[in-house]
């Protein structure tokens, strides 16, 4: 799908506020509510937009320990590895890549016990390395950068 100016102002709004009232949003680009929600309903059946989402406070939610782990696979054989990183919950994100280890890990857990569950449960697919988040300077959407019209 080709995004023309207007679908750019409306990705930048709704990135700031997806839970915005469509004639709120069309009043702020002069379009009508309508007129804006057929434009929404457009990329979301394009996949250009994919989905919503909340963002909490995980420090209020009591997961305290941000941890960043490297792992290096014992095998060639990842599929069980890849199906344990969907099973747990405390994975939030995972990537696949070149350069130092096999799978970089960002996992948010509420306690060090629970850190040590997770790490031995790693163990029995390679070894990792382990770095602990002290503080979390920057939080970036990227869509922020590329969408300020």
């Amino acid at each position: 799908m080709e995004l023309d100016n207007i679908d750019v102002q409306i990705l930048r709004l709704l990135s700031e506020n997806s839970r915005i009232q469509w004639k709120d949003l069309g009043a702020q680009i002069h379009m009508t509510g309508q007129a804006v929600g057929n434009r929404i309903k457009k990329m979301e059946q394009s996949g250009v937009i994919e989905a919503y989402s909340l963002i909490v406070n995980e420090m209020k939610l009591g997961f305290s320990y941000t941890a960043f782990i490297i792992i290096y696979m014992k095998t060639a054989n990842h599929e069980s590895f890849i199906s344990f990183i969907n099973e747990q919950k405390e994975i939030v994100e995972a990537h696949r890549v070149s350069g130092e280890g096999c799978y970089h890990l960002k996992i948010k857990v509420n306690s060090q016990e629970h850190l040590n569950v997770l790490l031995n449960k790693i163990l029995d697919y390679g070894n990792y390395k382990m770095y602990l988040s002290i503080q979390n300077i920057k939080k970036h959407n990227p869509l922020s950068s590329m969408l300020h019209v």
